[in-house]
């Protein structure tokens, strides 16, 4: 009797592309994407950011491209993905991570706040999955990653364009995974709790206590966990994955 499991997916060789890789957990699966052997695109409204995470790849020898897009706006989204499939010729992988908030009450919240939370969070995955399409269906198959929350899950005051957004990306990402079926397109949705990134840095600004950085994961562990779902068995598909601190008070 054979003890042989099943082999994961080889993604020597495959292509990436992430959206916010210029920090925090879009940098980590950046990194973590490039240590399997990916060519990635690292894809930031901060050019420069993403360009220092783009020379990291570059220096372990991996390729790797740096991208300034804000991902909101359709014309520079289809920009970026041209870039990615003349630079590489493929697309295998796609991580929408980019995120923004407001940390504000409903009626506080102007409208353009609203839209940029909408429009990065929700509108950018659409964009960018709708591009990559097309992309992965001639090749045979590929995988988009969207970076949700566990504010898709549950509820706190002054985040109501952000839990609209994160809820929405789970609707999305579901409906998503239907049509990428037929193609050989996964679709997983990735749902952290809280990480020790610059996230939060805005509580700083309007005098909001930190979270305890002890109740935080570290977004390597997220970035490891986005690696796995893209790797396993292509039989399967990890359709949702919710990675949280063992320490986090507020879930379940």
């Amino acid at each position: 009797m054979s003890l042989d499991g099943p082999t994961g997916i080889d993604l020597r060789g495959k292509v990436a592309l992430v959206t916010g890789a210029g920090s925090g957990l879009g940098a980590a699966t950046a990194r973590a994407f490039a240590r399997e052997g990916c060519a990635v695109a690292c894809l930031d409204i901060n050019v420069e950011a993403a360009a220092n995470v783009a020379r990291e790849i570059a220096a372990a020898d991996i390729e790797s491209l740096p991208l300034g897009c804000d991902v909101s706006d359709a014309d520079a989204a289809a920009h970026a993905v041209g870039q990615v499939v003349a630079r590489f010729g493929r697309l295998d992988v796609l991580v929408n991570c980019a995120a923004v908030d407001h940390t504000l009450a409903a009626e506080e919240m102007s409208v353009a706040q609203w839209d940029q939370v909408i429009g990065v969070n929700l509108r950018g995955p659409f964009l960018f999955s709708r591009l990559a399409f097309p992309v992965m269906k001639r090749q045979g198959g590929g995988h988009i990653v969207n970076v949700a929350s566990t504010a898709a899950t549950r509820a706190w005051a002054n985040a109501a364009a952000y839990h609209a957004s994160k809820w929405g990306l789970i609707g999305f990402s579901r409906g998503l995974g239907v049509e990428g079926r037929p193609h050989g397109i996964r679709v997983t949705a990735v749902i952290p709790g809280g990480m020790r990134t610059h996230f939060f840095d805005r509580f700083i600004e309007q005098g909001i206590p930190l979270p305890d950085e002890a109740n935080l994961q570290d977004p390597a562990v997220v970035a490891a966990t986005i690696v796995f779902a893209v790797k396993i068995p292509p039989e399967s598909a990890l359709q949702e994955v919710i990675v949280t601190p063992l320490t986090e008070t507020s879930w379940p």
